[in-house]
């Protein structure tokens, strides 16, 4: 099996367990939104400056790998008009029942996104892509895929790692693994991660990250760090994920600094 199925396979589990990433946005919350209340995250604990966005209302947004009823509810209720690709089958249908339930419209994809992704050129304003580089073994393809379906001027809003979870043991306190974490390059890493159900996770570095969206031609122009919310590091106020806005300039960003 690849590892991208047993991912999309991990987080069905997951989401049925109650994972707080597959719980969907409430009737409650979504009438928020309706009202002008504006909560999306991209990283565990930082709300998404409503400035990185611009206006919402009859703008195409592309949730990538964004799954599960929590963000493009928000972004429907703003006037969005959204698509959801995701390879989580639970995370799918959440975000369909949510859908059916505030009665708004949505295109939902079930996808690998390490594939071509199925769309044509310059067919979205706007890419979120909360924090799923960690289950994919190369994320520079993924900011490639990006910036060929975005709009010239297109934003690009991403959830990234930084590597710092990879290297603790279960308490956060003792160095246990090296990085680049990677278990396709390790049979010992790759049987613990399927005994506990902790899915094909990977470290990336920034070089892998915000260096992959500036060699796809993206301009970064603006971040934030963030915690993990709970646990040790998080107590002790140590980043472990980045969140970027970045935007498909209307000339060539490599040809003019590479």
């Amino acid at each position: 099996m690849k590892y991208q199925d047993i991912n999309a396979k991990t987080i069905d589990s997951w989401c049925l367990q109650g994972w707080i990433w597959g719980k969907p946005l409430s009737h409650e919350d979504y009438l928020k939104a309706e009202s002008g209340h504006f909560e999306v995250y991209l990283t565990p604990t930082k709300p998404v400056p409503s400035e990185w966005f611009g206006v919402l209302e009859g703008k195409k947004i592309l949730g990538l790998a964004s799954g599960g009823g929590q963000q493009l509810p928000v972004f429907s209720a703003f006037g969005a008009e959204c698509t959801l690709l995701d390879y989580s089958e639970v995370q799918c249908e959440t975000e369909k029942k949510v859908a059916e339930r505030e009665n708004y419209k949505i295109t939902v994809i079930r996808a690998d996104m390490t594939q071509r992704l199925p769309f044509e050129n310059e067919s979205f304003d706007i890419v979120f892509y909360p924090v799923s580089n960690c289950y994919i073994e190369n994320p520079e393809p993924v900011f490639s895929e990006c910036f060929r379906i975005l709009k010239t001027g297109g934003i690009l809003l991403c959830g990234l790692d930084n590597g710092i979870n990879f290297i603790f043991d279960e308490t956060e306190t003792t160095v246990k693994y090296s990085l680049p974490f990677n278990p396709l390059k390790d049979s010992e890493l790759l049987r613990n991660a399927t005994e506990k159900n902790e899915g094909v996770q990977f470290s990336h570095t920034l070089d892998e990250q915000l260096g992959g969206q500036l060699r796809s031609g993206f301009l970064i122009t603006d971040l934030y760090e963030d915690t993990n919310g709970t646990g040790n590091l998080h107590e002790h106020g140590i980043p472990s994920f980045i969140a970027t806005r970045a935007v498909k300039p209307d000339f060539d960003i490599r040809k003019t600094y590479g």
